[in-house]
């Protein structure tokens, strides 16, 4: 397999983009893919000026999950393939939290299918907008291979039984129907998507980074404590964002009514 290009990079002033480009796999993510995509991330989530990260991809699909085809053909080894399979796996599961745990918010632009590991990486994302043309699924169950570890991400961010409908039929969800239960943040017309998204990344990229860094960490962290557990956490989060320079600067700026001038861009 050629790895040259498999992701490409690219970077718009503070915005960074990665395409996933290999549409004659409709963007299957190999494990060669797997590997270049942890790689990226973890060097954009400390390059210090990248503040927003876009994932996009090339060809009619976003991507259609596991390459199937390179599975398969790891069952000619002695282990009947066993070890290939805990590698691939295991590298998915690193890149999905390496994405959860990149202190960039990172912005998925959905056009075509999201199935399978396609669509745990949208749910992985902080942000998703789609195209209307988009369609998510969960399929695994129909050739035999139920979607657990997409289960992880997709159960996170929508409704237990909308995932469980997705997990046990494997039937394809539109976008407006991705729209309605929280997988992804608005929809756009595919002519519109590549704009919505930028415009959404230009905003965001136009906040203080290290607040950016901060409140994402947060959220997640609190999202699998208790209440009042939560609840100490991010008061304490709180206390410590105040401290931070970019805090007292934006605080009084409001004061002053004038835009704010981040000592961290």
């Amino acid at each position: 397999m050629n790895t040259k290009n498999i992701v490409i990079s690219e970077q718009q002033g503070a915005i960074a983009k990665l395409t996933l480009n290999r549409p004659e796999a409709r963007n299957g993510l190999s494990l060669a893919m797997l590997e270049k995509l942890y790689e990226l991330f973890v060097e954009l989530g400390a390059a210090k000026g990248v503040h927003v990260i876009t994932v996009a991809a090339n060809g009619p699909a976003f991507c259609a999950g596991h390459d199937l085809k390179e599975l398969t053909a790891a069952r000619a080894n002695d282990d009947r393939g066993r070890a290939f399979f805990e590698e691939t796996m295991a590298k998915c599961a690193r890149l999905m939290q390496a994405i959860v745990t990149c202190p960039k918010p990172v912005i998925a632009s959905v056009h075509g299918i999201a199935t399978a590991a396609g669509c745990q990486l949208v749910a992985s994302c902080d942000l998703a907008i789609a195209s209307k043309n988009a369609l998510f699924a969960t399929p695994g169950v129909n050739i035999g291979l139920f979607c657990s570890t997409p289960m992880v991400a997709l159960s996170r961010n929508v409704p237990r039984k909308k995932a469980m409908e997705m997990l046990l039929t494997g039937n394809a969800a539109s976008a407006e129907e991705a729209l309605q239960s929280g997988l992804v943040n608005s929809i756009a017309a595919p002519d519109e998507l590549e704009e919505r998204v930028q415009a959404l990344a230009t905003l965001i990229a136009g906040k203080a980074p290290a607040t950016l860094r901060i409140g994402k960490e947060a959220f997640y962290r609190q999202n699998e404590m208790s209440l009042s557990e939560a609840y100490v956490y991010t008061a304490d989060v709180m206390v410590q964002n105040m401290m931070e320079p970019d805090a007292k600067e934006g605080i009084q700026a409001f004061i002053e009514k004038r835009a704010p001038n981040w000592g961290s861009l």
